[in-house]
């Protein structure tokens, strides 16, 4: 018989404690292991506890969820986090945070005209502790030494990224260091949905040149970053590239894989770039991006904050550079400056 999967609740309302256990062991394959009121206690519940992923408050006394996620995400072998906050609608820029700090995704507790919506917790926490305790815990895939990330016989025609946990901070610091590349960058940072307006604007700012929200169908340009608001794939359309935008199946939003397989299928020799996260996801289609030419480097283990995808995509297909995000900006702008 499988165990069930290990959760830690942190929350400072002993309501929600209550009613967020009840939500995640409705179905048996989920066992609150601990409860924590602050951030200070979910950090000792974690060291003693070992979860596998943490549902998190944002807004607490003593230590708010974001410093404690970013203290977590530095401990060895650290869970999969998942903020649930009752202010997700109207606080954006703290669901931003909370994944630069470490958190793999967010889910919110209101309702559409505000006050707590437990309904939608019933239908969607399940699901996401599932899927991030079991990226937490799956091992890279086997190595393919015939498929070698090194080559690149010219220029790429389009450099495609991939980030999860931690990734805006690594995006922006990448970003800022290869300045504006003279074709289109496109990047699937997995984030809930309704955030990328605000993502590309912390980009922009940091990065200080344009990164936009992807639109259906609208011709990519260089000089400019394109920001998967949902799953997408690419087109050829009158002389360049588009995207066609469309949730999928996929198991996180926005799929790298899935960006990265529809480049190798137009026969692109694309540039993947795959940065921190949990999980899997870029690998195979860095694989497919390999297949056809195309160069695939990585985030280096030690400036990642989850080295899951980097080491997944490495390992599958082989001799990868692995960089910190300044030096793979700065590795991105050599192509053309050589």
């Amino acid at each position: 018989m499988i165990p069930p999967i290990p959760v830690l609740v942190v929350d400072d309302s002993a309501f929600l404690r209550i009613a967020l256990r009840r939500i995640i062991e409705a179905e048996g394959d989920l066992r609150v292991v601990a409860e924590a009121a602050d951030g200070e206690a979910a950090i000792a519940a974690v060291q003693r506890h070992h979860p596998a992923v943490v549902a998190m408050d944002v807004e607490m006394p003593i230590l708010g969820g974001i410093e404690a996620t970013r203290r977590i995400m530095a401990l060895p072998n650290p869970p999969a986090i998942i903020m649930v906050s009752q202010h997700t609608q109207e606080d954006s820029p703290a669901a931003i945070a909370a994944l630069a700090a470490g958190a793999c995704d967010y889910l919110s507790k209101e309702a559409g005209l505000g006050g707590l919506d437990l309904g939608h917790l019933d239908q969607a926490l399940r699901g996401r502790l599932r899927h991030w305790a079991r990226a937490h815990e799956r091992a890279a895939p086997a190595p393919n030494p015939a498929r070698t990330g090194t080559a690149l016989a010219a220029p790429p025609p389009l450099v495609l990224i991939a980030a999860s946990t931690g990734g805006p901070d690594a995006l922006a610091a990448l970003l800022a260091a290869s300045g504006p590349l003279p074709v289109p960058v496109v990047i699937a940072q997995h984030m809930p949905a309704g955030l990328g307006p605000e993502l590309a604007a912390l980009l922009t700012r940091r990065a200080g040149w344009p990164v936009r929200v992807a639109e259906e169908g609208v011709i990519l340009g260089a000089e400019a970053a394109t920001l998967l608001p949902t799953d997408g794939v690419l087109l050829r359309s009158r002389g360049g590239f588009a995207l066609r935008l469309a949730p999928t199946a996929a198991p996180v939003h926005p799929s790298a894989d899935l960006l990265f397989r529809s480049a190798a299928l137009l026969g692109l020799a694309a540039c993947g770039v795959v940065l921190t996260g949990m999980g899997q996801d870029g690998a195979l289609g860095a694989a497919a991006l390999v297949e056809e030419g195309g160069l695939v480097l990585v985030q280096s283990t030690q400036s990642s904050v989850v080295a899951g995808m980097p080491q997944a995509a490495s390992s599958l297909v082989g001799g990868a550079e692995a960089l910190d995000p300044e030096a793979l900006g700065r590795r991105l702008r050599g192509i053309w400056e050589a």
